[in-house]
């Protein structure tokens, strides 16, 4: 099975560029040009609305807000939604493009709101169909900030906690990206597409990424082709020189057949016999033609062959470019399926994983962040760091183990959980402590320490 690709894009500069890319008002190096007549708004605008950015506007005008936009406040943001690309290419090849349309149009305006999904536009003039989708983030919910604002002294006039507001993080936050990226596989689940590894490293590349790497390959074959340009120009230089020597020579040679002709009307006139020297220079003359011609045929055939041999090239640059995408693709599905498979087989590699990167913002290095994972008391001195207080604390000598969390309660989302001890002590605990020995020796008394919330990562 192939898999479900959905990214939800933040814009970043004026929509207006995003505008111009989606409706092809500027026409990208990956697009074909001859395709671009497929491509269709799946969205039918209001009356007084003709494109993307207007149906933007219009949505915001008409959705009765009531708290004044920021100015750098993010107004609409672009959903984009496809698949892997062979089984994009079957679901077109059998005919069930359109449906495919349908059941992502279904699904957006089912998880963002009918009204709030102001444009939905196919691609089919790149390698692979997909949707870019643009959505305006007007929510309904209470806003988070509200029992902080109600601890403030200064009282405001109170607004319904229901009215229609615009707020780009309600739509975005961890939970909803992961509760988008489920539904929408369970949506594509009919047309062969899964949903993506959990927690993989993988990285969607963008699209300034791939058109840098395309125009990288452009350039090398453009390189190529100007050479052979070059080459072209330089033989039809040569054979210009080799026209203009043979119009001389064919000037040459009518002369001296209009003075052979007088030379031969006098001799028959006088009764003389005819100039043997000027009847060989005459023979000659047509001879050195004969040779410039062929010379000249020759040329031709070097040029035409210079073409031919360019344009294969570049017929086979653009293959190997198409076959290595391919590849890439392939790997990169293969990794998934490799890094899915070692999840299932091992559930706590997962967590492992995680963990060693806040092994590594601690400070310590790969042999003892080895030593520790295979339950190893690992002793050691030095400077270990605190993103709790933004600092190092040093120890002349301290052992580290990594162990279960005992107090951790397995789900099936995270059947395992690990914590860092340092002297015995969970590595929060020991960072307190050593806070506190540091502000005593300044003459503070640290304040009361919090509840330990339990380590992020």
């Amino acid at each position: 099975m192939g898999y479900a690709v959905l990214h939800l894009l933040k814009p970043k500069g004026s929509s207006s560029s995003m505008s111009a890319h989606i409706e092809r008002t500027v026409s990208p190096a990956n697009a074909d040009a001859e395709l671009t007549h497929l491509n269709r708004e799946l969205i039918e605008f209001p009356d007084t609305v003709t494109n993307r950015t207007e149906a933007i506007q219009h949505r915001i005008d008409t959705a009765g807000l009531q708290r004044k936009i920021g100015k750098n406040q993010l107004t609409a943001f672009n959903v984009l939604l496809s698949g892997s690309p062979v089984e994009m290419k079957q679901i077109e090849a059998s005919g069930k493009l359109d449906e495919w349309c349908s059941d992502n149009l279904d699904w957006l305006r089912k998880t963002y709101g009918a009204d709030n999904v102001v444009s939905a536009v196919v691609h089919l003039d790149e390698s692979t169909p997909h949707i870019h989708a643009t959505v305006v983030p007007i929510v309904t919910t209470e806003r988070k900030k509200k029992k902080h604002e109600e601890q403030a002294k200064k009282r405001y006039r109170k607004k319904s906690p229901n009215a229609a507001r615009l707020c780009l993080d309600d739509v975005m936050s961890r939970e909803k990206l992961k509760e988008y990226q489920d539904t929408y596989a369970a949506k594509m689940a009919k047309y062969g597409l899964q949903r993506g590894v959990r927690g993989s490293e993988a990285r969607h590349i963008s699209t300034a990424e791939f058109y840098r790497e395309t125009f990288a390959q452009t350039q090398a074959a453009k390189a190529t082709l100007t050479e052979l340009e070059q080459q072209k120009e330089h033989a039809q230089t040569e054979l210009s020189k080799v026209k203009a020597d043979v119009s001389k020579e064919r000037l040459k040679n009518s002369a001296a057949d209009v003075g052979s002709k007088l030379i031969d009307g006098v001799s028959s006139l006088l009764g003389t016999p005819k100039v043997v020297k000027t009847d060989m220079e005459n023979r000659e003359l047509k001879a050195k033609i004969e040779q410039l011609q062929s010379e000249n045929a020759t040329i031709r055939q070097h040029v035409e062959t210079v073409r031919q041999n360019a344009a294969s090239q570049i017929t086979a640059l653009k293959q190997q470019f198409d076959n290595r995408e391919q590849e890439l693709i392939k790997e990169n599905n293969d990794q998934k399926s490799t890094l899915q498979k070692i999840y299932d087989l091992f559930p706590h590699v997962k967590e492992l994983l995680s963990f060693e990167r806040f092994c590594r913002q601690v400070g310590f290095g790969t042999e003892m962040i080895r030593r520790m994972f295979n339950c190893e008391d690992v002793s050691f001195k030095g400077k270990i760091y605190s993103h709790e207080y933004k600092r190092d604390y040093e120890t002349d000598h301290s052992v580290a183990k990594v162990e279960l969390d005992p107090t951790h309660k397995p789900d099936p989302n995270r059947p395992y959980k690990f914590r860092l001890t340092i002297d015995g002590s969970e590595v929060y605990d020991w960072f307190r402590q050593k806070q506190k020995e540091f502000l005593q020796k300044l003459g503070i008394n640290p304040p009361e320490p919090k509840n330990n919330r339990g380590m992020k990562i």
